[in-house]
């Protein structure tokens, strides 16, 4: 994994860029990342298919130490990871499949769990906003056609007054 690049300082956001270079490191991020994360927090995961979303929650997954594969929710749209160490419990959700905004996501009670756990959406961006104004996105950025490079860029933009003055950088 590279050193990480900071863009300029907007007001009330966290930023952070790292390019990675294998699936091993993006889930690397994802344990590094956990470290950060908390009950409530809510992390939309944006990028193309096969970008490494479900990788890196699966990094976040180990990092919280939560029980079960994490594994991509597509048909069943979410699936809760208890946490085996008293943190907060993983909820893994692959809003892909649904159209709606907040209305649709409303029969998954996300609103309920978040509180409580770390709730991660794949797909969520224009769907789960109205849940928090507090919330990480991450954005993976793959090159896509033929060819067989591996890198990603990962951009980490935390808003709201929960991830003002958090270094993203991951030192």
């Amino acid at each position: 994994m590279e050193a990480p690049h900071s863009p300029a300082a907007e007001p009330a956001e966290a930023t952070a860029r790292f390019t990675l270079h294998t699936p091993e490191e993006t889930q690397e991020l994802g344990r590094a990342l956990a470290k950060l994360l908390r009950p409530g927090d809510l992390v939309m995961l944006n990028g193309e298919l096969g970008a490494g979303k479900t990788t890196l929650t699966r990094g976040l997954g180990e990092g919280l130490g939560v029980r079960g594969a994490v594994t991509s929710p597509t048909f069943v749209i979410a699936r809760v990871h208890p946490s085996l160490v008293g943190g907060p419990a993983l909820v893994h959700v692959d809003a892909y499949r649904l159209g709606g905004g907040l209305d649709e996501m409303e029969d998954l009670d996300l609103d309920v769990s978040l509180p409580d756990s770390v709730v991660v959406v794949e797909w969520g961006e224009g769907k789960v906003e109205d849940l928090t104004e507090d919330r990480l996105h991450v954005v993976i950025h793959r090159v896509v056609g033929a060819t067989d490079d591996d890198r990603r860029v990962v951009t980490l933009t935390g808003l709201g007054t929960r991830w003002a003055g958090v270094d993203l950088t991951l030192r």
